[in-house]
């Protein structure tokens, strides 16, 4: 334990340009929210990337996201040609309960070898390494470009990812997101849908069943119907590469009637799925819609089947990809699976080859006192130059 200090406070005295980039992304809020009174703007934070990587000879370009006020995508590209290699993260965090942390979530702390602070590990903070690293390499020569991309409102709606990939212009062949893994490389996760059921019929007198169309009992029906559904999916579709085997359905939320002497007149249920590596979204849509289809005419009813949000597909990229095996060799490490999601799906699309690689954990992600260890900090930072070296400096 001695030595591994001694070595982190060594590095700490060359890193100090770091640990400012660092506190100054964690005291920028940026959070992204379904709710419109957590919401916020990601411009600062885009500013200060845009402005740092300009000084390290990046051509930058900030994007405004459409119908998204206030929201901006980076990016900024270093060399010419094709190719090369693409870092990546999202410049937004989830909203935060202040009372819960013992440390100023919007202050960078450092306590006990861990940076603490909102954005440290999820994901602010991996900006401020990727810098770290082009600092190290500025008497290299270069080959083929370097791309570095900033988005938004990744913990909401993906905002930014969809509209890059809208867009395209990217040329890169791979791509490293760099979430919290741990420094383990991902090379596939499960998607998520979120939906809601609204079933709509008609209130009466509850003395008199006749006189009205019961939402709630065309409801109970549905949500049998679901259940059923979920026990398809999992005895159809099984991957031991997961930890949790099988596609998961959770029912979240349900709100329906008024009073227990009224005939219910509206319900609506709110659950999320999640595929699947090769479960396609807009096949599930459409089998589960087939499967309520016939409840809206048994109880006659109104119902509906609407995305909460666009959803985020699966991803996979194949064990035999360059990047695949390149992550694997610098970190010492098999590539593994997780359950969350990322913007992997969405670089996979632009035909741009992506592993999930950063440092800190997603056990401390979307947690009061989130933190990043400073003992890896200097192990990313190597990771990075590795991969630049290997992709973009001759």
């Amino acid at each position: 334990m001695g030595f591994v200090l001694g070595r982190w406070l060594k590095h700490k005295a060359e890193m100090r340009q770091l640990i400012e980039q660092m506190s100054q992304l964690v005291a920028s809020p940026s959070v992204s929210c379904t709710h419109a009174e957590w919401n916020q703007s990601n411009r600062q934070v885009i500013d200060l990337l845009a402005n740092w990587f300009q000084d390290e000879q990046f051509d930058t370009m900030q994007h405004p996201i459409p119908d998204h006020p206030g929201k901006f995508n980076m990016v900024a590209k270093r060399g010419s040609g094709s190719g090369g290699l693409l870092l990546s993260g999202h410049s937004d965090t989830v909203p935060f309960d202040a009372p819960l942390w013992q440390h100023d979530p919007l202050r960078l702390t450092e306590n006990g070898q861990r940076f603490y602070g909102l954005g440290t590990a999820d994901m602010k903070c991996f900006f401020a390494l990727i810098l770290e690293a082009i600092r190290q390499l500025k008497n290299a020569k270069w080959r083929a470009p370097l791309w570095v991309i900033a988005t938004a409102d990744e913990e909401s709606t993906m905002s930014g990812a969809r509209y890059l990939a809208q867009q395209g212009g990217i040329d890169a062949k791979f791509a490293v997101i760099g979430e919290p893994t741990d420094l383990i490389p991902i090379n596939r996760h499960k998607g998520i849908m979120m939906e809601a059921i609204r079933i709509r019929g008609a209130s009466g007198h509850s003395s008199d069943p006749s006189q009205g169309r019961s939402a709630l009992e065309a409801m109970s029906s549905a949500l049998q119907t679901i259940l059923d559904w979920r026990e398809s999916l999992q005895h159809k579709h099984k991957s031991s590469d997961f930890r949790v085997p099988v596609p998961t359905l959770n029912l979240g939320r349900i709100e329906g009637g008024d009073n227990p002497n009224r005939i219910c007149g509206a319900c609506e249920l709110h659950f999320d799925l999640r595929p699947l590596p090769g479960m396609d979204l807009q096949d599930l849509r459409g089998e589960l819609s087939a499967r309520l289809a016939p409840i809206a005419a048994r109880y006659d009813v109104e119902l509906s089947l609407d995305p909460l949000f666009p959803g985020v597909p699966p991803m996979h990229t194949n064990t035999e990809s360059e990047i695949v095996q390149l992550t694997e060799q610098l970190t010492n490490r098999s590539c593994q699976s997780v359950a969350f999601c990322t913007e992997g799906p969405f670089f996979n699309d632009m035909g741009i080859e992506t592993v999930i690689l950063g440092p800190g954990s997603i056990r401390q992600a979307h947690q009061p006192d989130e933190y990043i260890p400073a003992t890896q900090l200097q192990p990313t930072i190597q990771i990075l130059k590795k991969l630049i070296q290997h992709y973009c400096i001759a």
